[in-house]
């Protein structure tokens, strides 16, 4: 692919997010220095901080700016002032949610590799979890968390209605089967159609497309049992599709295939526009502090440009962050022993995509903070 030229806004968010959304940047800088491309980068405020500036989790401005971009880059956000107060009538999370509404990001995706430099620090067995490679398809704009939902007069009842067409479970359905095609061809739908009606949809509706992708394989698993499997024998999974709210929790259980949080990247993608994040928090108590883990915001990077069809420049960020794995310049989340910073972990990882092999010239300058990455 020749030179591209991208706008990517990019929304740092709450608590770590500005550390960890700045050593992607630098990462994505080095990849446009290094392939010729340009990138502009363009700063908006969402969660948190942007209702503490307007009083709204997602200004009109920040819509506006995701609307015309060619991509959305997210930190993170979330704050204990709004976590601990369950009445309070504007959350952060609220902007997230309408975001993904409003710019139409129904499928996320999110890769759940377990790296051999960092088996240890999953709490299953490393023989468990040796060689697993799951990529996991929620559905993002439906379902219980977007339905109908209230108390009733007395106050003491509630209700949360899940919801979904045909259309919707198509759309995500079809991604999720393109994907499989690209991997291992097997197909796992996640769901509960042994009580939901729901559920009993998603199967039908899955089950009216296979034939177009006769080299997936396709099966089902009930939630429940998913859940247990994923922890029992994670390697069995080539790609996962479900619902929301499964989706939801699927994923984070999975997360611990990689051992770290700190790793795993994600990418929310719709017809016409797409947001990559960190699956990650915003970690509060870490904020300011130089522990926060880069890598699952640099992966995230590394996802969009795939989504800009850059599959080379995305394959050197994955390289440079296995590279910085190898030689364990990691934040003390991964390693206790290591003083490396978040600052410094991102420089060693874009001077890697410069030339991994000058990157090692680097390595003690970057450890005395006298890095000049970008």
């Amino acid at each position: 692919m020749g030179i591209l030229n991208k706008r990517i806004v990019v929304l740092p968010g709450d608590g770590i997010g500005p550390e960890v959304c700045g050593e992607a940047v630098r990462v994505l800088r080095a990849v446009a220095d290094r392939f010729g491309h340009e990138f502009q980068f363009d700063y908006h405020l969402m969660g948190a901080c942007a209702i503490e500036a307007t009083g709204s989790p997602l200004p009109v401005l920040t819509l506006d700016a995701c609307h015309q971009a060619d991509a959305v880059l997210l930190g993170a956000i979330g704050d204990p002032k709004y976590d601990n107060d369950p009445t309070a009538p504007v959350r952060p999370e609220q902007g997230l949610l309408r975001l993904r509404k409003e710019l139409g990001l129904y499928a996320n995706i999110r890769p759940i590799t377990a790296y051999d430099q960092l088996l240890e620090h999953s709490p299953l067995k490393a023989e468990r979890i040796q060689g697993a490679d799951i990529l996991i398809f929620r559905e993002l704009t439906g379902g219980v968390y977007f339905g109908e939902k209230g108390r009733f007069n007395d106050g003491n009842s509630a209700y949360d209605n899940c919801t979904y067409s045909r259309e919707e479970i198509l759309r995500i359905a079809h991604r999720a089967f393109q994907a499989a095609e690209t991997r291992r061809h097997k197909l796992t739908l996640v769901d509960k159609a042994n009580v939901l009606e729901t559920s009993r949809l998603w199967r039908e509706t899955v089950q009216s497309i296979a034939p177009e992708y006769p080299s997936v394989a396709l099966d089902f698993l009930f939630v429940d049992n998913a859940a247990m499997q994923i922890i029992l024998n994670p390697k069995q999974f080539d790609v996962i599709l479900t619902e929301n709210m499964f989706g939801d929790i699927i994923s984070d259980e999975a997360s611990v295939i990689a051992g770290s949080l700190g790793l795993l990247p994600s990418a929310s993608v719709g017809d016409t526009a797409a947001l990559f994040e960190p699956i990650h928090g915003s970690y509060p108590q870490a904020k300011g502090k130089g522990i926060a883990n880069p890598i699952a915001t640099i992966l995230s990077a590394a996802m969009l440009l795939d989504h800009f069809g850059l599959t080379e420049e995305a394959g050197t960020v994955r390289d440079a962050v296995e590279h910085a794995l190898d030689q364990q310049v990691v934040t003390p989340e991964l390693n206790p022993a290591t003083r490396y910073t978040t600052e410094q972990v991102g420089s060693f990882i874009a001077y890697a995509v410069l030339d991994i092999a000058d990157c090692e010239m680097h390595r003690n300058n970057i450890r005395l903070g006298m890095s000049t990455i970008i």
